[in-house]
């Protein structure tokens, strides 16, 4: 390999500076895919610092691809990775088609907290003792196994009432949407209600799969479910009770009682979205809808936010009578999804590390949404975040939408990356700021914060 020159960053930290630039050296292309690396140990001796230092770094950037490790040949330059569009690999929304130095983006987990070590120890065993079962065409739902693990997990820590057989083991909750979708059109079913503001990307599924689209509104009690059945005719809905995406806010008991008998009533079918139902910092988390009306509610969860969205790995618990419909569209989407995942996920579980990492996510994103709101108490008075103590973002309100567009423009300046309220379709007049606290590597956390605060004043 040709010598490398590094420039460091006196303004960030050691480690954070190094990994900014090799990070910089392969976008640019003064690194070329394929190139092989100094070890650990030369680096640091080049560079004057610890070999740990050297390792973290260099098992950051394999994790974000822009490296390649492998025993007996180094570590390299990844052959695919993009030097112009680099940025497009971390997510949606690039800053002006240009990574942010500070990425506060919601929607993402810290993936330096991945288990790697228990990770590769859980598909190693599934691969020695269940080799056949992995990696053979199997059942559409899944493998028995690991729905049971699954649905075994559901029960104990989301209240969900889970047989093994309404288990449907997928590739995450868009993919589940789409799969709800079309099962309900060919159920005849023509109106879902959505909340508003929430995921763009929701509706846009539902209308594909030919359904009619009417906006829930959202206040702070939750989504407005009082309405359906009156001012809205609907079929079915779509929600994210336990802690409402954007506005952080959970479904209150009331309206969780007027859902379920609106459901029962009606025929109606709710669509509930857990996407972050183990966060919860200052109580214990708030137990699925789906527990209080079995027969009425499609349950849906993934991997996505506790452990890294990259798996693909979900799940829908769904009533018996949905069962067939919904797995006549698995099967005619993709056949069944990776087995050999879904399996070591249940590995995990069973060994009791899948729970150890969640408390660890816990713990961390606690401490970074404390350090949020009493920095922003501090630095800019006039701002709060609002919405329970839960989840991986926090929702900051703003006087109006050409404030909201300011502060943005501001914050992008600043190299910080997050989403504006405006992105999630708010009723008439909403603005505000959807911060992603748990999206930065520990390191960069705490800069990333600063910068957030001093755009902000």
């Amino acid at each position: 390999m040709a010598d490398l020159h590094l420039s460091r960053d006196p303004d960030l930290g050691l480690r954070a500076g190094l990994e900014r630039s090799l990070r910089d050296a392969v976008r640019s292309g003064q690194l070329h895919p394929g190139e092989r690396l100094p070890s650990s140990r030369e680096l640091a001796g080049d560079l004057g610092v610890a070999r740990n230092t050297v390792a973290d770094v260099y098992t950051q950037l394999v994790a974000e691809g822009y490296l390649i490790s492998a025993r007996g040949s180094g570590t390299r330059v990844a052959p695919t990775a993009d030097r112009a569009g680099a940025a497009t690999a971390l997510g949606p929304d690039p800053v002006d088609g240009a990574e942010p130095q500070f990425d506060l983006r919601p929607g993402r987990p810290d993936l330096s907290l991945f288990p790697h070590t228990a990770w590769l120890k859980a598909l190693r065993t599934v691969l020695l003792d269940g080799a056949q079962l992995a990696l053979g065409y199997g059942d559409p739902r899944g493998p028995l196994p690991a729905r049971s693990a699954i649905a075994a997990y559901l029960a104990r820590t989301r209240g969900v009432v889970a047989d093994p057989q309404r288990v449907i083991l997928g590739a995450g909750y868009r993919q589940a949407v789409s799969l709800v979708a079309a099962a309900l059109r060919e159920l005849g079913r023509t109106w879902v209600a959505v909340e508003s503001p929430g995921l763009p990307e929701v509706p846009q599924a539902l209308r594909r799969a030919g359904l009619a689209v009417v906006a829930l509104p959202v206040d702070d009690h939750g989504a407005c479910v009082d309405q359906l059945g009156d001012r809205l005719d609907a079929d079915a809905v779509t929600l994210t009770p336990a802690h409402q995406f954007p506005a952080g806010v959970p479904l209150s008991p009331a309206r969780r009682t007027t859902l379920v008998e609106w459901a029962r009533r009606s025929g109606g079918i709710v669509l509930e979205d857990d996407y972050d139902g183990e966060f919860r910092y200052d109580r214990q988390p708030i137990g699925s809808v789906q527990g209080l009306a079995p027969d009425q509610v499609i349950y849906a969860g993934s991997i996505s936010k506790t452990l890294a969205p990259g798996l693909r790995l979900g799940w829908l618990v769904v009533p018996a009578g949905l069962l067939e419909p919904i797995v006549e569209q698995k099967r005619l989407a993709d056949r069944h999804s990776s087995a050999l995942d879904h399996l070591a996920l249940a590995q995990l579980i069973r060994s009791g590390e899948y729970d150890r990492h969640v408390r660890r996510a816990r713990s961390r994103y606690r401490t970074r949404r404390a350090e949020l709101t009493a920095g922003l108490a501090m630095t800019v008075p006039q701002l709060r975040v609002v919405g329970v103590r839960a989840g991986l973002h926090a929702l900051v309100p703003l006087p109006s939408p050409a404030a909201e567009r300011d502060v943005l423009a501001r914050l992008a300046d600043a190299g910080v990356a997050v989403n504006g309220l405006a992105r999630y379709a708010p009723p008439d007049g909403a603005a505000g700021l959807v911060i992603g606290y748990a999206t930065p590597p520990q390191h960069l956390w705490r800069p990333a914060l600063g910068a957030l605060t001093e755009a902000l004043t």
